[in-house]
């Protein structure tokens, strides 16, 4: 019936507070495949991805793990994750490979000039929103120089540094499928209830992640920054503290939440709204609903909510329409519509009964000769339109040609090709006074000779079939 759609917004981050600094590249250091790192296929879901992150990161944390090199694996493991948990980044790497994330590579920092540390610090184009902090901002606030758009941590005057500063995070969408009649497409319904399953914030620690009344504790490593620096070569560059993941604080494991675990947001089966659809709606089309759907997987500490900014994501209704064994809908505002007629209303002229989308019946003048799918248009008789007025009504004839069920049928079937001249139509009633008939019409359909032998025909034909 549903299911979660796993784009989430390029500031989403796993478990606990997010990482108030990411990893800037180690210029120095060997690029590492990110899908070798964290042991998944390219073709790996979200998901899949974030689910091999947290299990590998939490072998390899430092404070779990007191092997040598474990600390480098867990820093390996947060670049690769800062790189395929973004769909910017991944398709970046996708496509560039190591090189969209090296000095000068094709979608580096200095791809485009002189860019990065080899240039100074008067340009950071090239660090804009990488992990989600934008460091034309950083940067600018720390030596002067202008502050950029963009960014996920930011404050009213632009500045990351300054007290109104913050960063939102965006739930992942969920996608509910909806069956509607064709009625309901073509002019909408109100009121159409919606179930679905998302993330709401733990019921018991309200999304902080911790037991009541536990707080988080600055980190020791870092004091807090989320990021450590380190000194090569003569080259100044930080690095995410590996202590505390980037998050600037710690927690004890007996102050994490027992209920959600720590990630502050829990599952909720039982989620329901009503929406109203819009009119014109066709099988497939998707109607998005804002800020209805899961909450964002991030536990936000009760003391960092007022630097942070949390939304729903979207609510994806797709439409599933009921097929109609006469109704349609093409060119999105026409209502296009089948009708029946015997031959002889199609030939003669006629009138017929129409019936329209919206459940009423108009009456419709056949005229003579009418062919087999010719089309009609009766206006302002289709799909509501947002200004008042309304698509057309196609109508396509379809003529209908029974087999002659009794002998006075055939008969006038025979006697109508001998007077059209129709000799390929098969005869098995009176062929001598047909082929009579057929001769003198041909000379001349109207001779009151001719008409008068198929006036006789078709008497002697009705006496035959009474027993007279």
């Amino acid at each position: 019936m549903f299911h979660t759609l796993r784009n989430a917004s390029r500031l989403s981050v796993p478990l606990r507070f997010p990482r108030q600094f990411s990893t800037t590249r180690r210029i120095l250091q060997e690029f590492k495949d990110p899908y070798k790192t964290l042991g998944v296929d390219k073709n790996a879901s979200p998901s899949e991805i974030k689910k091999a992150y947290y299990k590998l990161a939490k072998k390899y944390h430092p404070d779990v793990n007191k092997e040598d090199g474990a600390g480098d694996k867990f820093h390996d493991l947060q670049n690769a994750y800062e790189i395929l948990s973004d769909a910017e980044k991944k398709s970046q790497y996708d496509q560039f490979g190591a090189a969209a994330f090296s000095q000068g590579g094709a979608g580096g920092p200095s791809g485009g000039g002189a860019s990065g540390f080899g240039g100074g610090f008067n340009d950071f184009s090239g660090f804009s929103n990488f992990g989600g902090i934008n460091f034309e901002d950083l940067f600018g606030a720390a030596f002067g120089g202008g502050a950029g758009a963009g960014g996920g941590a930011r404050s009213a005057r632009g500045s990351p540094f300054g007290s109104s500063m913050f960063r939102e995070y965006r739930g992942d969408p969920i996608e509910v499928t909806h069956r509607l009649s064709f009625k309901d497409a073509v002019f909408g319904a109100k009121n159409v209830p919606l179930k679905f399953r998302a993330l709401d914030p733990c019921h018991v620690c309200k999304g902080s992640g911790m037991k009541a009344g536990a707080h988080p504790q600055t980190c020791t490593s870092c004091h807090g920054t989320g990021t450590t620096v380190h000194v090569r070569g003569g080259f100044q560059m930080a690095a995410t503290c590996q202590k505390c993941g980037g998050e600037g604080t710690t927690t004890k494991p007996e102050d994490v939440c027992s209920t959600c675990h720590g990630e502050g947001v829990e599952w909720t089966n039982d989620k329901s709204i009503s929406v109203d659809l819009p009119q014109g709606l066709q099988d497939g089309d998707v109607v998005r609903v804002p800020g209805q759907g899961s909450y964002p997987h991030v536990a936000v500490p009760p003391e960092m909510k007022s630097s942070v900014r949390l939304r729903r994501g979207d609510i994806l209704v797709r439409i599933r329409v009921d097929k109609d064994p006469r109704f349609s809908i093409r060119d999105k505002w026409d209502v296009w519509v089948t009708q029946e007629i015997p031959i002889t209303t199609a030939a003669l002229g006629g009138t017929v009964q129409v019936p329209t989308a919206d459940g009423s019946q108009v009456r419709l003048r056949v005229q003579p000769g009418t062919q087999h799918d010719q089309v009609i248009s009766i206006p302002n008789m289709g799909v509501p339109r947002a200004g008042g007025d309304r698509g057309a009504m196609k109508v396509q004839y379809k003529i209908v040609i029974k087999t002659p069920q009794s002998k006075v049928e055939r008969c006038l079937w025979e006697a109508l090709a001998d007077v059209t001249d129709d000799t390929n139509a098969k005869r098995t009633e009176n062929t001598d006074n047909t082929q009579k008939v057929s001769d003198s019409a041909t000379t001349n359909p109207d001779n009151p000779t001719a008409l008068g032998r198929l006036e006789n025909f078709i008497s002697k034909t009705f006496k035959k079939i009474r027993g007279d």
